[in-house]
């Protein structure tokens, strides 16, 4: 079988002829391409990607440049490594590749000679990433990198450091360990130079660049940005003569506080200005801060901060400093008169238009992720921002040098497409397309459609899949998934770990709802499922399966399966305990809860303490209330339970717990653990594994064969 497939994904990957059949090794084979970096004018469009060959167990990378006219690729470099590419000018382009003993080297060449023109301009000795460059003038930039910084302050390089003796860690406050790794004493930190020109070598025809030593603005502050452990680019950002950044607040435990401030320094100030480092005040405000960015012009700056410290879902709040040389002066932009923010959306981004005068907004809105338009001077409760874009998953944005917008993003049946938007006609250019619109891939977007239904206290919106061989006339067996956070939601966006379309090419109909607690159906019904986890989310998905029975002819109701992680893990555990539980033949739960109190395990405390309405101690009744673990003398449906080694986040004990309890009472149950993995599934081979176990689980209790015979799955199958 994996001889065919591997003589039919190297035609998928010249993007020349289309897929059969949409399945895991097709979704996990296809090119993985990053957003585009755009020129100024973004008629060329820099990009990453890479490629995984099952034929070949390995993963080859590149470096593109498309031309946006002809929408044709050249190869940049296919360097081991090589990343992050960003355009100095029109013509040069700047990267990261890897140096000797973990450093990391700053190269810069032709966009269409790179290789034969490239030169180093300078190392970073450490493991760098997140870089920004800002023009100051033809000849010189100023440059930032961000890695990982000794408690003096120096960069720390891995491939450098002494040895310890013993493999024992004492830790005196939290966090000890987060996400999938314990805790060390290095942190990280903003590196800041600049990169000149000073000629060009007409001999060898290498370019020359130089850059100057790098300063750790950070060092001596106490401060860590970007914010471990997802905080990357959207955590800092560079003017001609500042820099703004988020760090946590020093003094707070981290595991128990989301309050992050942000800072604005000088950089090329006398010694002493470029030394101080300014925390912006935000009186009433003390929760998670992202997103600072700059002006064009580098005089104003924007950033988006909660309002309640411990809450990570918190609406974000759009403030506005008008003058970066006083940046205690702010503009709190769709302000209320209850602090709450008028615009019932929290934005996940922000960007300057050219002028100055405009911001564009980012947001979550009814299961996309569009873009909204606002004045900087609008007054506090007027207009709402205005929706200039909304198709898929807008993953980033980049205004270019005629005003226009570069948009980078994908949906449901797209891994990545790239668009102009034009803000001043209303319309968006689609450029290029990763699977042309899903048809290199066998999907449609007429197979993906939003429907509504009445949940326990308003209407709730799902995403409703079909099968691209759909007939009217048969019934197919239904996927009912349920979405993490609790704080998410399922969106028109791509995914290679929980794929819709996955389960729809497998055969399935799939429902995917957002209910009470779900992100981008206004604050108020985020905010909703505090103190209420297993009800009225419950209740909501009650009402899906519901509709499901009366508007879904085509459904076989004797054949649906119920699939969910994190949330929607602890969901499918609560869901087996109770009425609903009983309506499924078959069950999935990827990293759920099982026991409320195991939450004290939990590396961010902040979390069950906000949901479930203060600490265990002082509130034992509502943390027990929903409890998983208190109707396991209900659990009775064959269920499939994942959980993997490096989950910090809810440790492999939940797991083990559930697969205990099934099968102490009898129930069938497969267990499905990776060491290698954490809270997700990234792998490869190991989300093969996964996809071929979960398949062959749901499919035995529809009446479908197995995905693949047990003696093919990649990982080891224990029969005992």
């Amino acid at each position: 079988m994996l001889a065919h497939l591997a003589v039919f994904l190297v035609l998928l990957f010249s993007m020349t002829v289309r897929a059969a059949k949409f399945t895991p090794e097709v979704m996990l084979s296809a090119p993985r391409r990053s957003s585009g970096v755009p020129n100024s004018d973004g008629s060329r469009i820099l990009y990453s990607v890479s490629t995984y060959s099952f034929e070949n167990h390995g993963k080859k990378s590149e470096i593109r440049v498309l031309d946006a006219k002809s929408n044709e690729s050249k190869l940049v470099t296919d360097a081991a490594g090589a990343s992050e590419p960003q355009w100095l000018n029109d013509e040069d382009v700047l990267l990261l590749l890897p140096g000797q003993t973990n450093s990391t080297d700053i190269a810069v060449g032709k966009a269409d000679a790179f290789e034969a023109t490239k030169a180093i301009a300078g190392n970073f000795d450490g493991s760098g990433t997140s870089i920004r460059v800002k023009k100051i003038s033809d000849d010189k930039w100023t440059f930032a990198i961000t890695g990982l910084a000794k408690p003096d302050g120096t960069p720390y390089s891995a491939g450098k450091a002494p040895k310890k003796l013993s493999s024992g860690k004492l830790y005196k406050q939290t966090f000890v360990r987060h996400w999938d790794s314990y805790i060390a004493p290095e942190r990280n930190a903003i590196f800041v130079g600049t990169i000149t020109k000073p000629s060009s070598s007409a001999e060898s025809g290498k370019l020359s660049y130089a850059l100057s030593p790098l300063r750790n603005v950070l060092a001596g502050t106490g401060l860590e940005s970007p914010v471990p452990t997802f905080g990357g680019i959207d955590h800092y950002d560079i003017g001609e003569d500042h820099i703004i950044f988020v760090a946590k607040e020093p003094t707070l435990k981290a595991g128990f506080s989301t309050k992050v401030n942000v800072y604005v320094a000088n950089l090329y100030g006398t010694l002493a200005a470029s030394d101080l480092i300014y925390q912006v005040l935000v009186p009433g405000f003390g929760g998670a801060t992202t997103s600072p960015v700059f002006s064009k012009d580098g005089k104003k700056a924007a950033f988006l901060m909660m309002q309640e410290d411990g809450y990570e879902a918190d609406k974000n709040q759009l403030f506005v400093i008008p003058d970066v040389r006083r940046p205690n002066w702010l503009l709190h932009l769709l302000n209320s008169t209850n602090g709450k923010g008028s615009w019932p959306l929290s934005p996940g981004g922000v960007s300057f238009s050219n002028n100055g005068d405009d911001l564009y907004l980012v947001a979550e809105d009814r299961g996309r992720t569009s873009i909204f338009t606002t004045p900087v001077n609008q007054p506090a409760e007027s207009s709402p921002p205005k929706k200039i874009y909304s198709d898929g998953n807008v993953s980033d944005l980049r205004v270019l040098a005629d005003g226009n917008i570069f948009i980078s993003g994908t949906n449901i049946v797209d891994n990545s497409f790239y668009s102009i938007l034009f803000p001043n006609l209303g319309t968006a250019k689609l450029i290029s397309s990763n699977t042309e619109n899903g048809k290199l891939v066998s999907l449609s977007r007429s197979q993906v459609a939003d429907v509504y239904f009445k949940g326990a206290e308003r209407d709730v919106q799902a995403f409703l899949l079909k099968p691209s061989n759909f007939d009217s006339d048969k019934k197919y067996p239904l996927a009912f998934l349920v979405h993490g956070g609790p704080q998410g939601a399922w969106e028109d966006a791509w995914s290679s770990r929980w794929n819709m379309a996955v389960f729809a090419e497998a055969g399935y109909v799939v429902f995917a709802p957002n209910p009470t607690g779900s992100t981008g159906f206004g604050q108020d019904f985020t905010d909703a499922i505090q103190g209420q986890w297993g009800g009225l989310p419950y209740k909501d998905l009650v009402a899906g399966y519901q509709w499901i029975e009366e508007n879904l002819d085509y459904v076989d109701l004797d054949k649906t399966v119920a699939l969910g992680a994190s949330y929607g893990g602890y969901m499918m555990n609560w869901i087996q305990g109770h009425e609903l539980g009983r309506k499924f033949k078959a069950i999935v739960c990827h990293d759920g809860v099982f026991s409320m109190v195991s939450q004290l395990a939990s590396e961010e405390q902040w979390f069950p303490t906000h949901d479930l309405e203060g600490f265990y101690w002082n509130n034992e009744e509502k943390w027990l209330r929903w409890d998983p673990a208190r109707f396991t003398g209900n659990w009775s449906t064959p269920q499939l339970v994942i959980h993997s080694e490096l989950d910090y986040r809810l440790t492999i004990a939940e797991g083990l717990a559930a697969f205990n309890v099934l099968q102490a009472r009898g129930v069938e149950s497969q267990f499905l653990t990776f060491p290698d993995e954490n809270h997700w599934v990234q792998k490869e081979e190991n989300s093969l594994m996964w996809h071929t176990a979960v398949l062959n689980w749901i499919n035995k209790f529809v009446g479908y064969p197995p995905y693949k015979a047990e003696d093919e799955a990649p990982g080891t199958v224990i029969n005992h």
